[in-house]
């Protein structure tokens, strides 16, 4: 069984980034009922005790459509709050440092310059989706986006991400309303950056 992630700190530890009530009932509604139906097609299709990663990576291999979609958007579900929740620390913020920060800077330039990049495909993404940060597989830091709970590996690109901002309106919306741009200024304050470079280095290795 897939259990759901636990949060290393508490639902008030981001205030006042991302309120209390914002990351309870994110964590303990939204990401509770995709980790449980996740789990529900996982029986389904057999393939528990496998890793979220091969199992996204591996959707083709789903002959029934509808068990198909309910891995993906529940599985991607899964994953990709898993790791948005991991990256997030009350000790987090600044800037990128060391091996991180050299491989942020020769792929887009400096710290500024990616998060206008980060920023323009976490906007512009139209509904719900997100932003990415994903380690290429000649170990490349490159940046994407996209809708639902689709993310780099169940879209096929054989890219690791690193890095997830999450623009479902959920995320946000208790405390910022419709202003998705200030809401994604507010989660620079809080991301932590060595926890980013540790998936870096696990992704290269």
């Amino acid at each position: 069984m897939f259990e759901q992630y636990k949060l290393p700190y508490a639902y008030d530890a981001l205030e006042p980034t991302i309120d209390a009530l914002t990351m309870e009932t994110h964590h303990s509604k939204h990401h509770a009922t995709y980790t449980a139906t996740f789990n529900t097609f996982a029986e389904k299709a057999g393939v528990v005790g496998q890793p979220v990663e091969e199992v996204l990576a591996n959707l083709d291999k789903i002959q029934d459509e509808a068990v198909r979609k309910g891995l993906r958007n529940n599985g991607g579900g899964y994953y990709n709050h898993n790791l948005y929740f991991s990256i997030m620390s009350p000790d987090g913020g600044g800037e990128p440092t060391g091996l991180l920060k050299e491989k942020m800077d020769a792929a887009f330039g400096n710290f500024d310059s990616f998060k206008e990049q980060i920023t323009a495909l976490a906007t512009g993404q139209f509904g719900s989706g997100w932003a990415w940060m994903s380690v290429t597989p000649a170990g490349e830091l490159v940046l994407s986006n996209s809708g639902n709970q689709d993310n780099p590996i169940s879209l096929g690109t054989g890219n690791k991400p690193i890095f997830a901002l999450d623009v479902w309106e959920h995320a946000y919306y208790l405390k910022f309303k419709n202003l998705r741009g200030e809401y994604i200024k507010e989660f620079f304050k809080v991301v932590d950056w060595k926890k980013v470079e540790e998936l870096y280095k696990a992704a290269v290795n």
